[in-house]
């Protein structure tokens, strides 16, 4: 029998953000997951179920409640599977939207303060079908997303000056 296979496609997204402030409180803020919350659109009903430490750690699991899409409330938890303080930390998702989510969070100070690199590795669902919505649904959802954190945290922390 002849079958057709539709090959599975990865995406990386990057977002890079310098912030006027110490690696370390950079470090402080950002390996918090209770933090997350302060970041994230409201629109996305972002809830974390789990208990969390204030630092976190490799082989911590944390559960979530996210509406990413068209209204749609589910159930997201990641584990923290690397960690390198104060340099950087990946959360994989494990159970959610996603085939694959792998989040790289890194960290290098610089003259004046912190840059700090995103780089999420992706790959969604549904083979063609995921192929197809991703330049015009997913894809522009994750640059709102990220852009929204690029401004709370200019907010929280204060605007770069070049």
């Amino acid at each position: 029998m002849l079958g057709v296979h539709i090959k599975d496609y990865m995406y990386t997204l990057e977002h890079t953000q310098r912030i006027p402030i110490s690696l370390e409180e950079a470090w402080q803020f950002f390996q918090n997951p209770s933090n997350l919350s302060k970041i994230t659109p409201s629109e996305m009903g972002f809830q974390i179920l789990s208990e969390v430490p204030d630092q976190m750690y490799s082989g911590l699991f944390i559960h979530y409640k996210v509406t990413p899409l068209l209204g749609i409330r589910m159930n997201w938890t990641t584990e923290i599977t690397h960690v390198k303080r104060p340099h950087y930390f990946v959360d994989e998702q494990r159970v959610g939207p996603y085939r694959i989510w792998h989040h790289e969070h890194h960290f290098k100070e610089i003259n004046g303060g912190v840059e700090m690199l995103d780089r999420v590795n992706y790959q969604l669902p549904l083979g063609a079908i995921g192929k197809m919505v991703h330049p015009f649904i997913v894809e522009k959802k994750l640059n709102e997303i990220f852009n929204h954190r690029i401004k709370q945290v200019e907010e929280i922390f204060g605007k770069w000056n070049d």
